[in-house]
């Protein structure tokens, strides 16, 4: 087990840094901070292994990196389009998706958006990118590099939609006095673990390590040490 989770002699972890609720700012020193880096620490630890996180500036080139063999475990969301790649454990916190609207927007519900001549912004591949990619068959989605480019897009083109990450939004919809968070959920980003599809016995002991590590507690522990709100752990996989 351990020559699949460390074929280098360290676990390396892959850290989605554009997810500013699961990875936060590096301490003084560099090292990762937030949910997942916790995680990816504990994960170490019971491995017997010694630890190196690897950052990504977004999801997906830290789900395209597993093609280089770049990471040997990756926390980011479970999406069917990343699953021929990559094995996934179930669940360890669900964060909601839906979508903003400007001011003065006639578009009122989550059904509203999909209709004609509706354009959609979303950070591109990312896990909502994809589900949308598979639901969506009417709006035009708008796909920009970056969480943060994808609300400058949707303002500076004055855009129908914005597409995120709840607590984000939140975020958003302050630095545009009037826009408005349609309410309800178009999904819930399911954020798991990861590691190479061929590596079946790494692959069980991070299943067992997820569901282990939602039932004892740890999880929530996490998410209230790190002050995250928006978030909520999975239930049992």
């Amino acid at each position: 087990m351990k020559d699949e989770l460390a074929p280098t002699g360290k676990i390396r972890i892959g850290l989605n840094y554009q997810n500013f609720l699961l990875v936060l700012k590096d301490a003084a020193d560099g090292t990762p901070q937030g949910i997942a880096p916790d995680l990816g620490r504990e994960l170490a630890r019971r491995a017997g292994l010694p630890v190196e996180f690897v950052p990504f500036k977004t999801a997906g080139s830290l789900a395209d990196a597993v093609k280089a063999g770049s990471w040997d475990v990756a926390f980011l969301g479970n999406e069917p389009a990343r699953a021929n790649e990559i094995a996934f454990s179930a669940a360890y916190l669900e964060i909601p998706v839906t979508f903003l609207v400007p001011p003065g927007s006639n578009i009122r519900s989550l059904k509203d958006v999909d209709q004609d001549g509706v354009r959609v912004s979303v950070s591109e591949k990312s896990a909502y990118d994809l589900f949308l990619t598979r639901t969506l068959k009417r709006a035009q989605i708008v796909r920009i590099q970056g969480i943060e480019a994808s609300f400058a897009h949707f303002a500076e083109q004055r855009l129908e939609v914005l597409a995120g990450l709840r607590p984000r939004l939140m975020i958003d919809a302050e630095a545009m006095p009037g826009s408005r968070i349609l309410d309800g959920q178009v999904t819930g980003v399911q954020q798991s673990v990861g590691t190479h599809k061929p590596r079946e016995k790494a692959a069980a002991f991070i299943r067992q390590f997820v569901e282990d590590v939602k039932r004892s507690g740890f999880v929530a522990r996490t998410i209230e040490k790190h002050r995250v709100r928006g978030v909520t752990v999975a239930p049992p996989g």
